[in-house]
């Protein structure tokens, strides 16, 4: 696998498609999911508002001949102003935990789709716990500075990872955020090569009837099929597949406080690039759900700010026929 993500980095730079790549890698959720926001409840949310478990866990991924500090950046961490969702007054605390080292992703636990079990292994490096503070409403609050070193080094993806699991702690209010991987502690300057995962996405889309939203998971070359799961779809929206070798498969959409899934085969043309799960908004009404993809072995998949070899485009055959 590593041999993989280094020639794909190879063919990207050689392509003229590597430049661009660093600056948007750094936001989360990246300008081309088109995703408002990250969301996160508090523990006595009701899940028909769209948050299943309460939890999210972020993956940061920094390349490893990368030494200088990094920083994580937390856009509107305090659930309480401009951009949150009030159910009964504001309430609701969420606690943002930092981790690194040995197990930071290599725990079964730390990749599953439920906060279960070990799912907060590793070393915790940092904690900090927001309630309704003006202080940090529309603004950033900065983990940091992080030696990369920190961070724990997972060879398939050939740098160093850092895990953010957000949980709200108490309250029913909805907290909405962003992220950005930085190399200043004040600004969103981005780290070359850096990128973003997860492996269960909880966010808010664009209040636009007909917007697009994107979701990149990542097709490794032991995946035959897929199961995409997604919960509180509110049967608002329409799903489908695209990618090199799908033109538009449609795919399961959930109802109101539900979970629905659907099964799509895997072609071997598809590994080791992403698909793209579609999602096109069907009103403007605000709409909160979770999605997540898992392979045959109902192991899950990560979903990648930056798709890996790039937003897929199908691809035509043409049958060609020569007659004599």
């Amino acid at each position: 696998m590593v041999r993989f993500f280094s020639c794909l980095l190879s063919l990207l730079g050689a392509w003229g498609l590597l430049g661009p790549l660093p600056v948007a890698a750094q936001a989360v959720p990246n300008p081309g999911e088109n995703i408002a926001f990250l969301v996160t409840f508090g523990a006595q949310g009701d899940k028909s508002w769209g948050d299943d478990d309460f939890t999210q866990t972020f993956f940061f991924l920094v390349p490893k001949g990368n030494r200088q500090p990094v920083y994580i950046r937390v856009f509107d961490p305090d659930c309480g102003g401009r951009h949150d969702e009030a159910k009964s007054g504001w309430n609701t605390t969420t606690e943002f935990s930092l981790y690194g080292g040995s197990g930071a992703h290599s725990g079964p636990d730390a990749r599953s789709t439920e906060p279960k079990g070990t799912f907060r292994s590793g070393t915790l490096l940092k904690t900090r716990t927001f309630g309704p503070e003006p202080t940090y409403d529309n603004q950033w609050f900065t983990f940091g500075p992080l030696n990369p070193l920190e961070g724990e080094f997972v060879p398939e993806f050939d740098g160093y990872v850092f895990k953010l699991v957000t949980q709200g702690r108490k309250g029913d209010d909805g907290n909405l955020y962003r992220y950005f991987l930085s190399s200043s502690p004040t600004q969103n300057v981005a780290v070359e090569g850096g990128n973003a995962f997860t492996y269960e996405y909880s966010f808010r889309l664009s209040p636009e009837r007909g917007a697009k939203t994107h979701l990149y998971p990542f097709i490794n070359e032991r995946v035959v099929s897929i199961r995409q799961s997604n919960f509180d779809g509110d049967d608002d929206l329409l799903l489908k597949i695209f990618s090199v070798a799908k033109n538009g498969h449609p795919a399961t959409i959930s109802p109101d406080q539900r979970w629905a899934s659907s099964v799509h085969a895997i072609a071997a043309k598809e590994h080791g690039l992403s698909l793209d799960l579609q999602i096109t908004s069907l009103s403007k009404a605000s709409n909160d759900l979770v999605f997540y993809v898992t392979d045959q072995y109902d192991v899950a998949l990560p979903f990648f700010a930056i798709p890996l070899g790039g937003p897929p485009r199908y691809r035509y055959e043409v049958d060609v026929k020569i007659r004599k």
